[in-house]
Order: C-alpha cells, then sequence, then structure tokens
C-alpha cells in the first residue's frame, strides 16, 4: 500500500509542511503504516495561530445566528458521510465498527447542542438596578482557543468537545490533532470547510510536544482544551494558567463498579464487559475495576469469564467483530507490560488476552479481554490506569468497604453501582466523589446539554467541556450599566453612589 503524506490546515489551506520528520500512522488491524503526519515546525505553527488570530477579528463580529447555520449544515454533512467518517476511525483507530460510527455520532450530538448557541449565549438584565440606572451583562467571545486532542476519540473529542460551542461563541480555535489519528479530524474539517466556514477559524495541525508548547505560551492563545494523562494535563494546566490563560484539561480515570449482593447478576456482568472490554478498553470512560460484594463475588467472576469469552476479536472494520486491537504497537506493548505487572503484584490472572491472533491479520495490535481477580488495594494495577482491555475485579465485605475503595482512589472521573436497593443507589450517588455516577448504568456519560465532568486528578480547571459549563468557558462576561437623562433633567440627576451599586 502506498503511504500518503498528510497535510496540516492553516488559514483554510491544506498545507504541505516543510519539516523533515513525519510520525507514521497505524491501521491497527493490520498493523500496516497507511499515512505520515507531520511533525510541524514552530513557524508553521505560530502562522496557524496568526491566521486564527486574523479570522477572529471578523468571525468574532458575525452574528450568531449566522455562525450556527454553518454548523446546521455540518451536521447535515456528518449525518450524510457518517459511513464513510466511521471507516475513517475505525481504520485509523481500531475500534470496531459499532464504537467508531459511536464516535461520529458524539460529533453530531455537540453540534446540535452549539446549534442552540443563541440560546446558551443569551445573557440577564435587570431595570433599575438603582434608581434610574439598568444593567445587562452580555456573553462574549473570547479569542483563539488551543485544542490538545488524544488518540481514542478522534472525532468526538476536537469535534464534539472542543471546536462546536467554541466556534458557536464566535471564538477560533487551532487543534494540535492527535499524530496516530489525524485523518478523523482531516475529514472532519474538511466538511465543516465545505459547510461555510471561514477560513482560519478551525485549524488541524499535527507536531510534537516541544512545538505543540507554543499553546500554552503564546499571548495569542486565550484558552487551552486538553485530553491527555494526569502527568500531561497537570503540566498543561499550570504551564497554561501561569501564561493567563482559561484551561480545561480532562485527564486520567481508573473508574470503579460496586456490585451489591441484590443486583441483578447476569444484567450487571453484561453491563460491566461492555464498559471494560468496548474500545479496547481505550476510553476514560471505561470500567476498569469492579468491587464485588463477597457474596457475589465468585458468581459474578465466573460471569464475567465466561460472557468475555464469547466476544469476537477481529479487525476492526469487519462488522462482525466486537472487540478490536489497540491503537498501535507502543501501546499494545504498554497493556502487556500492566498484564506482566499484575501478575508480579501477585493478582491472579483467570483469563488472559494475550496472544490472540486473528486469521487474515496477524499482524494487528490485537488483546483479547482479560480478567484479574484478587487485587487488593496495594497493587498499581487496580489503582493506575492502563487504558488497554484489562478488568480487575476487588472483594469488599459491605456498601460502606466498597464506598471507601472508590473514592480512595486519586481519580474521580466516574463511578457505578449495580443494585436493587433505590436506597443504596441513593446513598452512593451522594457519597461518591466521582463527577459522573452511574446506577445500574455501566458508562455514566451524559447527553451533550450535561457537563463532562471528572474530578481530582481525572480534571483540571473550573469549567467543564459540554452543557452550560461549556458555553461559560469559551465565553467572557461583561456587564454594561447605563442611565438616560434629558437636557432639562440632567441638573437634576447626579451620578452618585447610593449603595445599590458599585464599589
Amino acid at each position: 500500500m502506498s503511504v500518503t503524506k498528510l497535510k496540516y490546515c492553516c488559514n483554510g489551506m491544506w498545507v504541505d509542511s516543510k519539516t523533515g520528520k513525519w510520525m507514521d500512522v497505524y491501521d491497527p488491524s493490520t498493523g500496516e503504516v497507511i499515512a505520515q503526519a507531520p511533525c510541524c515546525t514552530q513557524e508553521e505553527l505560530q502562522a496557524t495561530i496568526d491566521a486564527a488570530a486574523a479570522a477572529y477579528k471578523s468571525w468574532s463580529k458575525t452574528p450568531v445566528i449566522r455562525r450556527t447555520q454553518i454548523l446546521f449544515k455540518f451536521r447535515d454533512l456528518v449525518v450524510e458521510h457518517m459511513e464513510e467518517l466511521t471507516k475513517i476511525v475505525a481504520r485509523e483507530n481500531g475500534k470496531v465498527w459499532s464504537e467508531a460510527e459511536g464516535d461520529i455520532l458524539k460529533v453530531k450530538e455537540p453540534v446540535e447542542l452549539a446549534c442552540g448557541a443563541a440560546t446558551l449565549m443569551q445573557g440577564e438584565s435587570l431595570m433599575n438596578t438603582s434608581t434610574g440606572y439598568d444593567s445587562v451583562l452580555y456573553r462574549e467571545p473570547i479569542g483563539v482557543f488551543g485544542g490538545i486532542v488524544p488518540f481514542n476519540f478522534p472525532g468526538m473529542i476536537p469535534f464534539g468537545w472542543m471546536a462546536p460551542l467554541c466556534i458557536a461563541a464566535g471564538n477560533c480555535i487551532v487543534l494540535k490533532s492527535s499524530s496516530s489519528t489525524p485523518m478523523t479530524s482531516i475529514r472532519l474539517l474538511e466538511l465543516l470547510q465545505e459547510a461555510g466556514l471561514p477560513a482560519g477559524v478551525v485549524s488541524v495541525i499535527t507536531t510534537d510536544r516541544n512545538v505543540a508548547d507554543l499553546l500554552l505560551t503564546n499571548p495569542v492563545i486565550k484558552g487551552i482544551c486538553f485530553v491527555g494523562t494526569t502527568s500531561v494535563g497537570l503540566q498543561v494546566y499550570s504551564k497554561a494558567a501561569a501564561n493567563g490563560k482559561r484551561v480545561q484539561a480532562q485527564t486520567e480515570a481508573k473508574n470503579h463498579a460496586l456490585v451489591m449482593d441484590d443486583a441483578v447478576l447476569d444484567r450487571s456482568a453484561a453491563g460491566i464487559i461492555n464498559s471494560a472490554f468496548g474500545c479496547a478498553g481505550e476510553r476514560c470512560m471505561a470500567l476498569p475495576v469492579v468491587a464485588a460484594h463477597e457474596n457475589i463475588h465468585d458468581k459474578l467472576v465466573e460471569l464475567l469469564i465466561a460472557q468475555a469469552k464469547t466476544l469476537k476479536v477481529g479487525c476492526a472494520y469487519d462488522k462482525a467483530s466486537q472487540l478490536g486491537p489497540v491503537v498501535n504497537k507502543a501501546h499494545y506493548d504498554r497493556v502487556t507490560g500492566w498484564i506482566e505487572k499484575g501478575i508480579k503484584e501477585g493478582a491472579k490472572l483467570v483469563l488472559d488476552g494475550r496472544g490472540i491472533k486473528v486469521p487474515g491479520f496477524e499482524k494487528g495490535f490485537y488483546l483479547g479481554p482479560t480478567i484479574f481477580t484478587n487485587v487488593t488495594e496495594d497493587m498499581s494495577i487496580g489503582r493506575d490506569e492502563i487504558f488497554g482491555p484489562v478488568l480487575c475485579v476487588k472483594k469488599v465485605k459491605s456498601f460502606e468497604e466498597g464506598v471507601k475503595v472508590i473514592n480512595g482512589n486519586p481519580f474521580a472521573n466516574g463511578a457505578v453501582i449495580y443494585t436493587s436497593s433505590g436506597y443504596h443507589a441513593r446513598n452512593f450517588s451522594l457519597e461518591i466523589d466521582g463527577g459522573m455516577v452511574g446506577v445500574n448504568v455501566g458508562i455514566p456519560v451524559p447527553v451533550g446539554m450535561f457537563p463532562f465532568s471528572g474530578h481530582k486528578q481525572s480534571f483540571f480547571g473550573d469549567l467543564h467541556c459540554l452543557g452550560k459549563d461549556g458555553i461559560r468557558f469559551f465565553t467572557e462576561s461583561k456587564v454594561v450599566t447605563s442611565t438616560w437623562f434629558t437636557e432639562e433633567s440632567a441638573n437634576k440627576k447626579v451620578d452618585t453612589w447610593d449603595g445599590s451599586v458599585g464599589g
């Protein structure tokens, strides 16, 4: 197969980079290199930022209703090209067909939210804040944002979480796409341009961390959207904030499920399997840990093993596949390293997904479902993010112990309880320190009108992505206070503070 050298987008044009460094993009199902992404130079990133700043001058003054008309058209183009986009995601990321389609559907949903920006951006007003004085709060765009995108959701994160609300609010954004999965972003931007987006409003570029550091320090960039590891996210948050930028950093997770002894076990096991092994475990809302009540622990493990063994591991774009490959060889080695570490730590490997071979795709990066039991709190496999198809089972004696185990983890993206007890469900929702809680729901990701709200080491910032938080993150408030008088009344009206306005 020929290897395509990808371009980057600056000022609405697709440009060949002058870099001498190229980064391989794999088809994880075959193990073959299918494209190369440029490691764009600092000068190329600077030019892209400058073009976004120039575009902002007119885009920010474009009426919001005209801005959202472009998003309406983009939404229709996403639907029209659903199969094409799904195939791109499956081919460069390794998600099976239904998961890849879900990634694109999660582009459509936030775009639909952003189409309502005219309502979401409405401010507040009050007449007679003081006698004869009126105040109005407006929400205004801020400027140019930077988006640093991971590999695992190449559609949803850049063109769902980051771009739609940003540009609907009147800002521009420079997206640093993942060099592992850039082709989805490239195609989505082409469709956005087809919908009528002016040049420079959204740009896509690939480069390395050293060059991307410019996004954190350049004064033109007013805010940063980041999704990735906690260690990098903390560095991004610290450096960008130190340079006066607002930051929204979604980072790692180690989501837990508490399975009580009154849970419907067959249904609970099916939900756990889907949550733990969907997208090959490469998602921040995966469910890699189960805290099982001791009364049902053995039965639940038996069900989990039986159901996991039925999953068909195969090529991502074979629609019969239920578990696809991980994204590349480096990530495959990382996850298998975690499995080896779990064995050394003393966990019991009851289902080993290593050594899977898919006929006709022997060079693909396949890992089958893997399950550990006897996982304790001092084991790193039960504490740290693995980001692969590995499930750890812990045994707990009570509801209270389960809550303690979950809240003891440094990450707090989400948590789930499986139970038939309303009492336990309510108290779990109340006591768990997690941004997204599921009651008999394995993947408690809210729809776009609610924020994606991780806690603790899973998020750095103040305002989360999507929902009302999202529109607040991409806008600044301005309060205008005014009074009016005629020449006749001017001498009778003097600006004085009466204790109800100003300070």
